[in-house]
């Protein structure tokens, strides 16, 4: 198994084995400031929120090859992301406009809030079964 996980220092995305052992650098470029990730091993997909100067969800292979922006209007403070395995969902919180929202995790499409909040501060979101869990600050 391997470990994937976001530098904010170095704006890097990397992975290593389980104990530390051969630890590479999935993506280097085009990163400003990632916060939270996700990972599909059966579909092969890495998923990560920035809050950069554009804010956005990204795609990529787990090789971090074909890397693409699947979010990136409509959004401002992206915190934590989970994946909904069995509708094959993306989810994320956003910080900022107070709300979780979800795409379909392949092609980006139907975006829907699923829920809206005010003054609270979304930092973390899991997706189980027909439950969707989230803390705030």
């Amino acid at each position: 198994g391997n470990i994937y996980w976001t530098d904010h220092g170095f704006n890097l995305i990397e992975v290593a084995r389980l104990n530390g052992s051969f630890r590479y650098v999935v993506i280097s470029q085009g990163l400003d400031q990632p916060r939270s990730i996700a990972v599909h091993p059966e579909k092969g997909y890495l998923f990560w929120t920035e809050w950069g100067q554009t804010p956005c969800i990204g795609k990529a292979r787990l090789d971090g090859s074909e890397k693409v922006v699947l979010v990136s209007l409509g959004i401002a403070w992206p915190n934590g992301i989970s994946i909904d395995y069995e509708e094959n969902k993306l989810y994320w919180c956003d910080a900022r406009t107070d709300k979780i929202e979800r795409i379909d995790l392949e092609s980006g499409g139907n975006r829907e809030i699923v829920l809206s909040g005010s003054n609270v501060d979304m930092f973390s979101v899991a997706v189980f079964g027909a439950y969707i869990y989230w803390s705030d600050r």
